[in-house]
């Protein structure tokens, strides 16, 4: 059974994953949850120099010290930026990425990715290196996370650094070769049935929706996890 590296999006560490990461495993794949560097219990190793070069190794390392081969790669939201560039440099041992409500990237040399995280989000606090998050947020992309779900999350996530949303990744094509698939949420705001389409770029493989906003791995954790399993095949 192949291997599933779960990265989380921004704000989040490896315990978004807590309730998924066991069905996997009861179903045969065993599952490697991800904290990147300056999130999660690993807030603390933030500095200006974490960025995204920190965060492709970060999986890299997974990869790696853990001897993993056939991997697939789950990059929610901003990590998928990461997914596509540790697809790119570990294609030999990378046989799918799947994209989760995430960053698509292009197929394209150039650099792609970076953006300003502020104008979406709200100003980064004085002498801070990362972007909180809020409950105008939470509303925004992800309004079913409610109640003792609510109250979870933001006892736990840790602003997102501000460098893993502006630094852009380049890919040499090697990605390009390894299969995608796609889970999109259709309650996160984005115009799922136009992307679906393929208004917003061709879509490289199958895709799955799921009913709920920006985070089903705490929303909607089975079902998440049976989609998660039905295109790791």
């Amino acid at each position: 059974m192949r291997p599933l590296v779960l990265v989380p999006g921004a704000w989040l560490g490896a315990w978004a994953w807590k309730d998924v990461a066991p069905i996997l495993e009861r179903s045969g794949h065993p599952a490697y949850p991800v904290t990147l560097t300056g999130m999660g219990e690993r807030a603390h190793l933030l500095s200006k120099e974490v960025g995204m070069e920190t965060a492709i190794e970060d999986v890299l390392s997974v990869v790696r010290y853990n001897e993993l081969e056939d991997v697939v790669l789950v990059g929610h939201s901003f990590a998928g930026k990461v997914a596509a560039a540790v697809a790119d440099r570990a294609d030999a041992k990378v046989s799918k990425v799947i994209y989760l409500d995430a960053f698509r990237p292009e197929r394209v040399r150039t650099p792609q990715g970076g953006f300003d995280p502020t104008r979406e989000f709200g100003a980064i606090p004085l002498g801070s290196l990362g972007v909180p998050l809020t409950k105008e947020i939470v509303a925004n992309i992800g309004k079913d996370v409610t109640g003792d779900r609510l109250d979870r999350m933001l006892r736990l996530a840790t602003p997102w650094p501000v460098r893993l949303a502006s630094d852009p990744i380049e890919l040499t094509g090697a990605f390009e070769r390894i299969p995608e698939a796609y889970i999109f949420c259709t309650l996160s705001g984005d115009p799922v049935e136009e992307i679906i389409a393929g208004k917003w770029g061709k879509l490289e493989g199958p895709h799955r929706t799921i009913e709920t906003g920006h985070w089903p791995m705490l929303t909607k954790p089975e079902e998440l996890a049976r989609q998660l399993l039905d295109l790791s095949k």
